[in-house]
C-alpha cells in the first residue's frame, strides 16, 4: 500500500527529481515507511513513490522496481492471489528475487501483458514503463479500490495517487461547476454518465475496472473487468457451500501480511462476518461508538466480541473532534463527502494506526453485491409484480412480519410497470432552491441516472459498479491512508462478486430478509440477533447532534458566505435557519454546503 506519482513527458523542463518529490512529498501520509524516484536515462519518464510496507518489508521490495532491463513499475495496493501466481510463472519460467507482490506484477505483465489483470485478485493502481516500447501501461482494481488520477496537456501525462500530488506539479486546481451543481442538488460525488469525470476540471481519474495505454502521446482507455452475464440455478445448499467456500478463500488470502492486521467492527452482519470467518482470536477490532445515540451499536459490538474472542478498542467521536479535524478531513478526502460518518470511519482508522495495526480487513461491499439496504426491498417487490405475484404476496406479509417499513404503493407499480416513465419523473424533481438562477442555468446540467434494467440485480451491479460503492471505497482508501493504514475488503473478491451476481434475487432477498445467502451461511457461527437483525443502522454518528454544535453552525454559515459569494447559491440562504439532519437524510443540504465551502476556499 502506497503512493504513487509519475510523469511522460518530452519536455525536460517538466521532468525532474524536485518535481517527483513535490509530488510525493504530498503523499507522505500514504507511505511513511520510505520514499524513492526514478528517471529514465532518455529523460521522458519519471516515477515517485512513497512506501508503506505490508509484504516483504525488505528494501530489495522498494519502488520504484525494475523488472528484465526494461520495465519499471510503481504500485498502490495489493495482490491477494501473488502466491499462487508466482508458483505459475515459476513453472514457466520466471525467476524472483523478492518475496513481494510487486516483482509478481512485473512478470505476469511480461507473459500475459494486459491480459495480466483477469488472474489478479486484488485491489490496485499500478503503472508500468515499457522502455523497450517506450509506453506506459497503468490499470485499476474492478471495484476502484485504490485511486489513480491523471492529467493530460500536449506537454505531459501526469499522474498520482492522489490530486494532491498533481496540484503539487503544478497542475491548475479548477472546480467542476457540474460536479458541484449535482453534489448540491442530488448529493452525487460522482457522475455514473462520465467516470473519468472528477471535482476539478481537467483532472480525470482512470474508471475502476479499466487499464491505460499511452505511447506516442496518444492515450487509450479500455475496460477489462469481467461481470456475471448469466443466472445459474442453484438449490439453497449448493449456493451456501460455495458461497462460504469462496468467502473463504478470500478472507485467507486477505489475512497474508508481515505486519499486524485486525479487523473494523461495526457490530453488524458484515463485519462480525469477516471476523468470524478469521480464526485468529488474538486479533484486535476496532470500532467508534456514541453513548446515548439511538443508533449507537456498542452493545451489538461488544455481544460479537465476547462472542469471538477478541479484543475490542473505541474511539467516541463526538462534535468537538469533528471541528477540530474537518478541515484535515476535506484535506484528505480531496471531494466532496456525503456525511459525518466519513468522520467516524476516519477515527476508527486512526485509533487503528495508533495501537500499532497497520492492516485492517472490512466489510464493505456486502450490501451492494447482497441487497443489505432497505432500498432494496421495492425493487425486487416491482421485479416480482411483473413476474410472480403470489410470491409477491408472501415477500411483503413477511416484510412486514419483519418490521419493515418500506413502502409499497401504486407508485412502485407504475414503476414496475413503465420504468422509462419512473426515471423521467424522478428526473424531473425540483432541484435544490437555493441554487443561484445564473449558476444553475450555466452548469445545471442532472447527472441523474439509473440502472439500465428493472431486476433487483441489475441495480445491485449498478451500485456495485456504476454508482455507489466506488464513492465509499474513496472515502475509505483516504480516511485510511491519512493514517498510513491498509483496508482490505474480503466482500470484493471478484469471483465471490460474480458468483452472487449470477444468482437468482431470491438469493439475496428472501422470506422478508435482505442479504439472505449471508444470513443462512451464518446461521449458527454467529449470534442469532446478529445474523437475523433486520434493522438496518449503516455506519451512522449522530449528525443531526453534532450539526447543532454553535462552531460547526458557524462553519456553516461560513460555507454559505463562500458559495453565496461565488453565485452558486442565492443570498436568502443566508437567512434561512440552519436544519441539523441525520447523516442518511435525502436532503442534507447544509451539511453539503459545510463540505463544499471548505473545498473551494
Amino acid at each position: 500500500m502506497c503512493g504513487i506519482a509519475g510523469i511522460i513527458t518530452h519536455q525536460p523542463a517538466l521532468l525532474s527529481a524536485s518535481r517527483l518529490k513535490q509530488m510525493t512529498d504530498a503523499l507522505a501520509h500514504r507511505g511513511p515507511d520510505g520514499e524513492a524516484f526514478w528517471i529514465n536515462q532518455s529523460q521522458t519518464t519519471g516515477f515517485g513513490h512513497r512506501r508503506l510496507a505490508i509484504i516483504d518489508c525488505s528494501p530489495a521490495a522498494a519502488q520504484p522496481m525494475h523488472y528484465a532491463g526494461r520495465y519499471t513499475i510503481v504500485y498502490n495496493g495489493e495482490i491477494y492471489n501473488y502466491i499462487e501466481l508466482k508458483t505459475t510463472l515459476q513453472q514457466k519460467g520466471y525467476a524472483f528475487q523478492t518475496r513481494s507482490d510487486t516483482e509478481v506484477i512485473l512478470a505476469a505483465y511480461d507473459c500475459y501483458k494486459n491480459s495480466c489483470l483477469h488472474h489478479f485478485d486484488g485491489m490496485f493502481a499500478f503503472a508500468i514503463w515499457d522502455e523497450q516500447e517506450q509506453a506506459l501501461f497503468a490499470a485499476r482494481d474492478r471495484f476502484g479500490e485504490k485511486p489513480f488520477y491523471f492529467y493530460k496537456d500536449g506537454h505531459q501525462l501526469v499522474f498520482a495517487s492522489e490530486m494532491k500530488a498533481l496540484w503539487a506539479a503544478g497542475i491548475p486546481r479548477h472546480m467542476n461547476e457540474e460536479m458541484l451543481f449535482n453534489y448540491l442538488t442530488l448529493g452525487y460525488t460522482q457522475n455514473p454518465r462520465n467516470p473519468q469525470q472528477t471535482f476539478y476540471r481537467d483532472i480525470h481519474k482512470l474508471p475502476a475496472g479499466t487499464f491505460l495505454e499511452y505511447r506516442q502521446q496518444q492515450l487509450t482507455i479500455q475496460e477489462y473487468r469481467e461481470t456475471a452475464t448469466t443466472t445459474v440455478a442453484r438449490n439453497d445448499q449448493e449456493a451456501i457451500e460455495q458461497f462460504n467456500s469462496l468467502f473463504q478463500t478470500s478472507v485467507k488470502r486477505r489475512l497474508r501480511s508481515d505486519v499486524p492486521l485486525g479487523t473494523s467492527l461495526s457490530g453488524g452482519l458484515d463485519s462480525s462476518t469477516v471476523l468470524a470467518h478469521m480464526h485468529q482470536p488474538l486479533n484486535k477490532t476496532f470500532s467508534a461508538v456514541f453513548p446515548g445515540f439511538k443508533n449507537d451499536e456498542s452493545a451489538a459490538i461488544q455481544h460479537i466480541a465476547e462472542h469471538t474472542g477478541v479484543k475490542n478498542i473505541q474511539v467516541q467521536p463526538n462534535a468537538g473532534m469533528l471541528v477540530n479535524d474537518l478541515e484535515k478531513i476535506c484535506y484528505h478526502q480531496e471531494e466532496p463527502f456525503q456525511s459525518a460518518s466519513i468522520a467516524a470511519q476516519f477515527y476508527v482508522y486512526q485509533l487503528a494506526r495508533e495501537h500499532g495495526v497497520p492492516v485492517l480487513l472490512d466489510g464493505q461491499g456486502a450490501d451492494e453485491i447482497l441487497a443489505g439496504y432497505h432500498k432494496y426491498y421495492q425493487w425486487y417487490w416491482q421485479q416480482l409484480y411483473t413476474s410472480n405475484k403470489n410470491a409477491l404476496h408472501k415477500e411483503l406479509q413477511a416484510a412486514h412480519k419483519n418490521g419493515i417499513t418500506a413502502t409499497w404503493g401504486w407508485q412502485n407499480k407504475m414503476a414496475a410497470i413503465f420504468p422509462g416513465l419512473a426515471a423521467w419523473y424522478l428526473k424531473q424533481r425540483p432541484a435544490n432552491p437555493h441554487i443561484a438562477q445564473d449558476f444553475k442555468q450555466n452548469h445545471g446540467k442532472s447527472f441523474y441516472h439509473r440502472p439500465r434494467g428493472n431486476h433487483l440485480n441489475s441495480v445491485l451491479q449498478y451500485n456495485t459498479y456504476e454508482n455507489g460503492l466506488e464513492e465509499l471505497l474513496r472515502y475509505a482508501d483516504r480516511n485510511a491512508m491519512a493514517h498510513g493504514v491498509e483496508v482490505r475488503l474480503p466482500f470484493l473478491y471478484h469471483e465471490l462478486v460474480q458468483f452472487i451476481f449470477s444468482l437468482p434475487a431470491h438469493f439475496k432477498i428472501r422470506d422478508g430478509y435482505t442479504k439472505w445467502l449471508l444470513r443462512k451461511s451464518m446461521s449458527g457461527r454467529l449470534p442469532g440477533n446478529i445474523v437475523w437483525q433486520t434493522r438496518k443502522i449503516g455506519f451512522e454518528p449522530p449528525q443531526q447532534q453534532w450539526m447543532q454544535h454553535p462552531e460547526l453552525q458557524d462553519y456553516v454559515q461560513e460555507a454559505k458566505k463562500v458559495l453565496v459569494q461565488k453565485g452558486i447559491l442565492k443570498k436568502a440562504v443566508l437567512q434561512k435557519k440552519i436544519q441539523p439532519l441525520d447523516a442518511h437524510a435525502a436532503e442534507n443540504y447544509d451539511w453539503r454546503y459545510l463540505v463544499a465551502g471548505w473545498l473551494l476556499r
